[in-house]
């Protein structure tokens, strides 16, 4: 039996539906992203540090621009702040 083609556009509209306009969305995340940068202290992340910094400015921007009761982006931040924790050496 094949299999029905991917609904991009369906999907797109659920999204668009939870995290907000993406114009929106990206204009707020490229803003943070733009200030993070801007840090001092930015050069002594990590590339795992400063990915997810990355990745938790996306998802606060889906926050700020859309749901914020949807639990999966709250979430996702905590997974992202675990992740670096968790390779950070023990004192």
């Amino acid at each position: 039996m094949p299999q029905s083609p991917l609904n991009i556009e369906g999907i797109v509209d659920d999204r668009g539906a939870t995290y907000g306009d993406y114009t929106t969305q990206a204009a707020i995340a490229q803003k943070m992203k733009d200030e993070f940068r801007e840090c001092p202290g930015w050069v002594y992340l990590t590339f795992p540090q400063r990915e997810s910094l990355d990745m938790i400015a996306c998802k606060v921007s889906r926050i700020l621009n859309g749901n914020p009761n949807h639990l999966d982006s709250w979430v996702d931040i905590a997974g992202y702040a675990t992740i670096v924790a968790t390779r950070i050496p023990k004192a």
